[in-house]
């Protein structure tokens, strides 16, 4: 049997083998590092059986040392996959009558839907973390073993866990012929329903923490049973974990959810719905800089701006391929009262770029023709997904879609590339790293011709070689009609975020049948470029929260100055100087409370305001003010038109020297 190492070098053994045995023969401190497999792409337990020539990698536990960021996904999903069961385990010791629902590894963590009448709080997490210690200690294997799918569903009966009942019956349905069962142990001790994989053994867990308990209900139906869904983290060491924890305490503070609110930036109301954002004065007016930004640089670079409609023809998005590609993720279609016709709340704004293309003719020489909106679109996620501006029913896209010969496809590519290069450097973004999504040769998701979708990605590729840029390609990421370039980046307190997509499309164009007349006067089909260097306005004013701590540089900054009487009698004094403010350009306020100046400005620096003006007698007699930075503190006095020249010079930098 022949095995194939991610070097390209092939190792042969007699017969069936394990990846832990092909790790001990490449070497002993591989064996020891080793957690786990990927076998022919797929993440598997390092004692599984290989049986057939497979292309083998060996998943190890990251060095010491290694920042969060950079450690393997695969080896933090097998330890967090494990660790869910482990917590299960826990849980069940110390309430028996918990029923296991489902228990998920997550990105930064995993939780468990458990049916229990008794609630689970924060004052019980020792208990269960001490329980779980004790597992760990035990160093118990994690050991895999399968039945045929009927007889697994009538053990699955027999036991009278009506969601692992549920979870099988749809593993069948989805055509499962086998069911599969990691056991915690060799003698029986614990068991759950489980595809895996997991780490060797409980051993293998280094370091964990619950962090949390909220309510889920099964299937994110609301209507359907309740579960109290408990989560928790674990890493490879107590090191990692605590540099995790004080990361997390950090992203509390700054949690747009709660800066949100407090600073008055937007708000969700359940009369409006679940999901959609209703934008406050002082969000509004962040979001139209933003708008405003974006939209000067696209004019620079020769994009023009069209507006489409929040709807269209089902028809659409059925030559378009969104639906039925993405029927699920989609609000049901809208009959018309008076025919058979079918809506379908805008899903995607570049089928409706494209009709705005087809409506004229285009010859080679207008080409490339570049279509910019800020346009909203409606996607159905579940309940249980929804977090705040991150995760929404209706957001809005700083879309743009370029359409281009075949010739002009690199220099396109590389502009758009360059531009979202400029936005996260504008907004202080550190390490911007690229992920090339390919297409799966296995999978049926994608349309076109399979020759069309290798020049493609091979466009990308070169592009992002030729402009140094370091970029992981990962399969079955690329969009269902080409593949694509997410632009993923760290926060102020190292948090990877994905901000910025371009994708290439030979597909759309031919669907459409779109076409330009070419130097020979003959037709021909476009090249589109679809391109977000935000992402969605609520998404990107969301992770701007979190990473600006909901203090915006002053250029951002909803409300840019402050001015502070110390008395009411220098009431007349600061609306002039707001005038003066507001003339220049600023965003300006004035507190015209009767509080004491100490209070005023305790209020401004809690609302993030990145300037305060304190005016008195002395300040109206010179024409002066006296500024206080949110950050620098007090200034001291200088000549009002003085300080306008500094501010309108800071804002003009887009710096960020007001970040606190």
């Amino acid at each position: 049997m022949k095995i194939t190492l991610p070097d390209g070098s092939i190792k042969e053994f007699p017969g069936p083998v394990t990846a832990r045995q092909v790790a001990e023969s490449i070497g002993a401190g591989l064996a020891r590092a080793a957690v786990g497999a990927k076998v022919d792409g797929e993440l598997a337990d390092l004692d599984r059986p290989i049986e057939r020539d497979a292309r083998v990698a060996i998943v190890t536990r990251p060095r010491k040392g290694t920042p969060l960021g950079e450690q393997n996904s695969d080896a933090l999903y097998l330890l967090r996959h494990s660790t869910a069961h482990v917590m299960a385990e826990a849980i069940q010791r110390l309430w028996p009558d918990a029923q296991l629902a489902y228990g998920p590894p997550l990105d930064n963590g995993f939780y468990y839907d458990i049916a229990l009448d008794s609630p689970i709080s924060a004052d019980d997490f020792p208990r269960i973390e001490a329980e779980m210690t004790k597992i760990v200690e035990e160093n118990r294997p994690f050991t895999r073993y399968e039945l045929p799918a009927e007889t697994g569903l009538e053990k699955l009966q027999a036991e009278g866990n009506k969601y692992k009942v549920d979870n099988a019956q749809r593993a069948l349905k989805a055509g499962a012929e086998r069911l599969s069962w990691y056991v915690t142990g060799r003698d029986g001790q614990w068991e759950d329903l489980c595809m895996g994989p997991h780490v060797p053994s409980t051993g293998a867990i280094g370091a964990f923490k619950v962090t949390s308990v909220a309510s889920s209900h099964w299937h994110g139906d609301v209507t359907s049973d309740r579960f109290q869904r408990v989560y928790g983290t674990a890493f490879f060491s107590q090191e990692d974990l605590d540099t995790y924890l004080k990361q997390l305490d950090e992203a509390r503070q700054r949690d747009h959810r709660v800066l949100g609110q407090k600073l008055q930036l937007f708000t969700i109301d359940e009369q409006v719905g679940q999901g959609l954002i209703l934008w406050k004065p002082r969000g509004a007016m962040v979001r139209t800089v933003l708008q405003g930004f974006l939209q000067e640089e696209l004019l620079k670079r020769g994009y023009d701006m069209v507006f489409t409609p929040h709807i269209g023809k089902i028809d659409l998005y059925k030559t378009s391929g969104h639906y039925p590609y993405y029927a699920d993720s989609q609000f049901p279609p809208i009959q018309m009262r008076d025919s058979d016709e079918q809506y379908l709340l805008k899903p995607m704004n570049c089928p409706h770029h494209i009709k705005i293309f087809a409506s004229q003719p285009h010859s080679y020489r207008d080409l490339p023709v570049r279509l910019a909106e800020f346009g909203t679109v409606y996607r159905f996620e579940q309940s249980g997904e929804l977090t705040g501006m991150t995760r929404v029913r209706g957001f809005t896209q700083d879309d743009a879609h370029i359409f281009c010969t075949v010739d002009q496809v690199k220099e396109e590519f590389r502009s758009t590339i360059q531009l979202v290069q400029f936005v996260v450097k504008t907004f202080g973004f550190a390490d911007v790293r690229v992920r090339l999504g390919l297409r799966d040769p296995d999978s049926s998701k994608y349309t076109g011709d399979s020759a069309v979708w290798d020049r493609a990605e091979s466009e990308l590729r070169q592009v992002l070689q030729e402009l140094g840029m370091e970029f992981t390609e990962e399969p079955g990421e690329a969009a269902f009609y080409g593949p694509k370039t997410d632009f993923m980046t760290k926060d102020v307190i190292g948090r990877k975020w994905q901000l910025g997509t371009v994708q290439l499309d030979y597909n759309l164009p031919e669907r459409f049948q779109i076409e330009y007349i070419g130097p020979d006067n003959r037709p021909h089909r476009p090249v589109m470029i679809h391109r977000a260097p935000f992402g969605s306005m609520e998404r990107f004013m969301g992770i701007l929260i979190e990473h600006y701590a909901g203090a915006f540089p002053l250029w951002l900054a909803p409300e840019q100055v402050r001015v502070l009487p110390i008395s009411e009698k220098f009431l007349n004094y600061g609306q002039s100087v707001v005038a003066a403010l507001r003339g220049a350009g600023l965003r300006a306020t004035l507190d015209e409370s009767p509080e004491r100046v100490q209070a005023k400005i305790r209020a401004a620096q809690e609302e993030k305001v990145p300037y305060m003006l304190i005016v008195g007698g002395k300040d109206e007699a010179a024409g002066n003010v006296s500024p206080r930075c949110r950050t620098r503190g007090d200034m001291g006095a200088m000549p009002l038109a003085g300080f306008i020249d500094r501010a309108l010079r800071e804002v003009a930098s887009r710096g960020a020297q007001t970040l606190g």
